[in-house]
């Protein structure tokens, strides 16, 4: 049987009660508040003269005029409306009137964007009048525009530095320096961020207006900057009116950019490179380019604006705060980003198309603690064994590698680089060429990609060297021999000639043949003992000199004059070819060598100060040293060092060789054939023996003389074809 208790009942009907209405209290309370949150009710757009306006109107008014910025590449303007829901139903509206395309509404968790997609970038205004919101899209040539005094041509610039009373700030500082790769660069410090800058080509020359700023005297100058090696040659700065004009004056061809981090202007000059089809963007950036203008704008809203342009995704940590002014003109994304993130101190990481924003020190942070972690994991990992059998290459020089690694620096600061980790081994087995190696997972499977990388067969070459050596020589001499001799005393007369009295005097070739003629002597008289001039003409083999002969003389009578002229011409020609060939694997080293080592024995003194004989060798020979490297064009680079020695006699301190020697590295084609040296040589000599006197007699004078003229040309030319083997290929 259940009891009833009348008090409790009623207290628990009364707690109901009271919760319902709580809960009722706290929903029309929330819709309240929702109810008072702005939202959009409509978007329209409509031309009112030669302007086009667009209306966006809400529930309430707004607190604050919307951030708004501009993109020149696309042609785009942007609004920010914070805390602002959208409530009118469309998130995509066509318009295709003047140069408003479209407008998208995006709407986000605690704002609502509204992006106008334009034809071609206008000057805009936008102005609160109680619940709605007027952009005004303007003409670029109209007098509403800040960009009235531009050319038609040029893209117009947006104004968000105040009204035309405005005072005129000055400039702080215009200063020049020289960028990566030869750019130019000109960096102007403004007075505050929302100066308006207007930049535009005239002629061959770059003008940069300041507006409704002021130039100091000490700026007002011309800087010749053509020592710095950029395209700029010349920056004039002057005073037109409200501006500040800059007029930089370039050379050559070159393109520019221009962007603005806060108070800092930079223009930047760079030279074209010499491929026209390329499209420079600047080193290292290969972005699409893109120009933007933002006027204190949100960081978060700034990196939005890149992740719409770029498809990327990016996510901001919430470190990420603050405004920036920047304006950039004509400059690659990725490049913008850099500028971007360094303005504010701001790092990336990034994974496949997402993109993390985050501080520097917070990401640095984080790259030191995983490397932490990883190196834990990596002591406390389990070690495995893996064998690797090599097919190509030897396994202890593998093994050498994996245990020492590749140095790298010098001196102190030398590192080496190990694919092993400190608790990694390996053993190489020469027999069967295995490796045995001991480590942990990662680090196996960075030796099992740098094994599968090193273990390949080598292409072979073949080198073919042809030294030709050519001689060419030639030898004229001419020469006589004249004698004579007294046969009376020979015949049983008187010799000699009577010079007073009892005395006489006898004349021969020699005093052989004066002792035979008074016959004082059993001599005979000889052709070798009658000659007075014996100059014949010279040769290594005297017998085989042509001669001619004159003899004067008269049967009746006793004595005789002779006359022998012998002359000689030769010429000589020789070639000798040396044609070593030699076949290596690529990077590897060969020699071959031909020829004679010759063995001499040297005095000296040891270090006990005792004197003894030592054999000591040296090559004469034809040697080849020669290392090939094939290249992935298919040439081949090789260095070459070829040797020909030639023994020319022997002194007293040993042989002496005559040598000839090349050392070189060429590049050549697979079986083309280049000459990497020649030598060439060329030796005359004249020369003439006489007699004293006699032989400078005219005409006469040759009788007692004899002349020889030489003339000797050697010439050595090196010849190289590298061939390189087909694999499994023989090469003839």
């Amino acid at each position: 049987m259940i009891k009833e208790y009348p008090a409790v009942n009623r207290g628990v009907r009364r707690m109901r009660w009271l919760l319902g209405f709580t809960f009722a209290y706290v929903g029309l309370l929330a819709s309240g508040m929702a109810l008072a949150q702005p939202a959009i009710r409509a978007i329209t757009a409509s031309v009112a003269g030669d302007a086009e306006v667009v209306r966006i109107e809400t529930t309430e008014p707004l607190s604050v005029a919307p951030a708004s910025f501009a993109i020149q590449t696309p042609p785009r303007v942007s609004l920010d409306l914070p805390a602002v829901r959208n409530a009118s139903g469309q998130s995509v509206i066509e318009v295709n009137q003047g140069v408003l395309r479209a407008l998208r509404v995006l709407e986000a968790a605690d704002r609502t964007r509204i992006v106008l997609n334009l034809n071609r970038s206008v000057p805009y205004e936008t102005r609160v009048q109680g619940t709605t919101l007027l952009l005004t899209l303007r003409p670029a040539d109209t007098p509403a525009s800040v960009a009235a005094a531009r050319s038609d041509n040029s893209p117009p610039t947006f104004d968000a530095g105040g009204g035309a009373g405005a005072a005129a700030a000055a400039l702080r500082d215009i200063d020049f320096r020289r960028g990566d790769e030869g750019t130019g660069r000109v960096i102007v410090e403004l007075a505050n961020p929302q100066t308006s800058v207007d930049i535009r080509p005239q002629g061959r020359s770059l003008i940069v207006e300041f507006l409704r700023t002021s130039l100091p005297e000490g700026l007002r100058r011309r800087l010749d900057v053509a020592d710095f090696g950029t395209p700029v040659r010349t920056i004039t700065a002057t005073q037109a009116g409200e501006r500040v004009r800059l007029v930089v004056e370039p050379t050559g061809e070159w393109e520019h950019s221009a962007y603005q981090s806060d108070n800092r202007f930079v223009l930047e000059v760079r030279p074209v490179k010499a491929d026209p089809n390329k499209l420079v963007q600047g080193p290292k950036y290969t972005g699409e380019k893109l120009s933007l203008n933002f006027q204190n704008i949100d960081v978060r809203s700034l990196l939005q604006v890149i992740a719409d342009f770029t498809n990327f995704n990016i996510i901001t940590s919430d470190a990420v705060q603050g405004n920036l002014t920047l304006r950039l003109k004509d400059v690659p994304w990725d490049q913008a980003l850099d500028i971007i993130l360094e303005a504010k101190g701001l790092g990336m990481t990034k994974t496949g198309n997402v993109i993390r924003v985050a501080p520097k020190k917070d990401l640095d942070a984080e790259a030191l603690a995983q490397r932490e972690v990883n190196k834990k994991l990596e002591e406390l990992e389990p070690l495995r064994t893996e064998v690797f059998r090599l097919n190509f290459a030897k396994a202890e020089e593998v093994a050498k590698t994996l245990k020492d690694g590749v140095a790298a620096g010098a001196g102190d600061n030398q590192t080496t680089n190990r694919l092993l980790s400190s608790r990694g081994s390996v053993i190489a087995d020469s027999r069967t060429n295995q490796l045995f190696v001991t480590d942990v997972s990662g680090r196996l499977d960075a030796v099992r990609d740098y094994i599968r990388r090193v273990d390949t067969s080598k292409r072979q070459v073949m080198i073919q060297a042809r030294i030709v050596e050519a001689r060419e020589g030639f030898g004229k001499t001419l020469g006589v021999r004249l004698g004579g001799a007294d046969l009376r005393g020979v015949r049983g007369g008187d010799a000699g000639y009577s010079v007073g009295g009892n005395n006489r005097i006898a004349i021969g070739g020699s005093y052989d043949a004066v002792t035979a003629t008074t016959r004082e002597s059993a001599g005979a008289l000889t052709n070798a003992n009658t000659t007075f001039v014996n100059l014949p003409a010279k040769s290594d083999r005297v017998a085989d000199v042509p001669k001619f002969a004159l003899a004067l003389f008269n049967p009746a009578a006793n004595r005789f004059l002779n006359l022998e002229i012998s002359a000689l011409e030769s010429d000589n020609q020789g070639r000798v070819v040396s044609s070593p060939r030699i076949v290596t694997g690529d990077l590897n080293k060969a020699t071959i060598k031909q020829g004679d080592q010759l063995r001499f024995i040297r005095r000296r003194t040891n270090a006990q100060g005792q004197i003894e004989d030592v054999v000591e060798t040296i090559d004469a020979n034809l040697l080849l040293d020669v290392t090939p490297q094939i290249t992935p064009s298919g040439q081949v680079l090789l260095k070459i060092k070829a040797t020909k020695n030639r023994l020319i006699g022997i002194t007293d301190a040993g042989p002496q060789l005559a040598v000839k020697e090349i050392d070189t590295e060429v590049m050549v084609e697979n079986g083309g054939t280049v000459m990497i040296g020649g030598i060439f040589e060329q030796e005359e000599t004249q020369s003439v023996d006489k007699v004293p006197v006699l032989g400078d007699v005219p005409v006469l004078g040759n009788l007692f003389k004899t002349r020889s003229n030489s003339a000797a040309k050697t010439e050595t030319l090196i010849f190289i074809t590298p061939v390189i083997v087909d694999d499994g290929g023989s090469s003839r």
